[in-house]
């Protein structure tokens, strides 16, 4: 049995119960944790199994909820370690991912690799190329190197975790000139503070919309996928820009993108993917890469 967890809001659990039946086939339990309301959701998938946050009874755990208790987004992020914490006094190694992810392999490998790695982190495999694209090279000192979709653990990792949670109280905020990214910046200093950390550079784990590009895919005679150096593709993180690249036809991960919209369907019949232009977040990315662009102009 593999053990994975998430956190949700029930407006997203249909996503959460997507990722749960994308484990199923490999003996996969998923862990929610429901922020929003102490109620069970019928119709969940067999291999889920709620909590909430009165189970979170740590006092750094208490002081988060209470601190972020009115920003639902930044409530979930910063949970992450409370809620790795928690579920490591049961589990002896423990997967965390976003809700928007989905397998497509056998997650193994990533188990394999607990038994001697305390932490497990994923580069975002942003572009680094310094003569062309550089706002991607710029991304990685902004956003940070590593991606919070996606972390594993065991339990030598409760120090780690109990560092990130404090940070995590101290700060969830974007902000490009103090160096903060939500709960995803601290990560980058995760492999310094901590021993028995592995940067895990497999190509098929977190495959997204920033960074698929810079992958040779190939296709089997089985039409599985796989990625240069033959690298099976383990699980894809669908955020919305995986979202909008994948969904065009010509895109090769199209596939994958129409299996995973009607798993969506499954347990959402009306989803369908729009894409918003006029999200806060959304509008400050091109606001910011203006800026970029105009200081790339002025510097000559």
């Amino acid at each position: 049995m593999f053990s994975f967890c998430t956190i949700s809001t029930s407006s997203h659990l249909f996503k959460a119960f997507a990722l749960a039946n994308s484990i199923a086939p490999f003996k996969g339990v998923l862990s929610i944790l429901l922020i929003d309301k102490a109620c069970k959701i019928e119709g969940k998938p067999e291999n889920v199994r709620y909590f909430y946050l009165s189970d979170l009874h740590d006092n750094i755990g208490i002081r988060i909820i209470d601190k972020y208790k009115n920003n639902k987004d930044k409530l979930r992020w910063a949970l992450k370690p409370v809620f790795l914490k928690y579920l490591l006094k049961e589990s002896n190694a423990l997967v965390y991912v976003d809700n928007d992810v989905y397998f497509y392999n056998n997650p193994k490998i990533l188990f394999d690799l607990l038994y001697t790695n305390s932490i497990l982190l994923t580069p975002h495999f942003y572009d680094s190329n310094p003569k062309k694209n550089q706002n991607w090279l710029e991304a990685n000192f902004k956003v940070g190197l590593y991606n919070a979709g996606f972390i594993g653990v065991n339990k030598n990792a409760i120090d780690a975790l109990q560092w990130w949670s404090e940070c995590c109280l101290y700060n969830i905020k974007k902000s490009y000139w103090r160096g903060l990214f939500d709960d995803q910046k601290y990560l980058d200093l995760v492999p310094i503070l901590f021993d028995d950390v592995m940067v895990l550079k497999h190509k098929g784990c977190n495959l997204a919309g920033w960074n698929y590009l810079w992958y040779k895919l190939s296709r089997k005679e089985d039409y599985t996928l796989e990625i240069e150096d033959c690298y099976p593709l383990i699980f894809i993180h669908f955020a919305e820009t995986s979202l909008t690249h994948f969904s065009k036809e010509n895109s090769f991960l199209h596939p994958e993108y129409i299996m995973y919209i009607e798993n969506l369907r499954e347990h959402l019949l009306e989803y369908n993917h729009k894409r918003s232009y006029f999200k806060t977040y959304t509008i400050s990315v091109y606001i910011n890469h203006l800026k970029w662009t105009i200081s790339r102009l002025l510097e000559g």
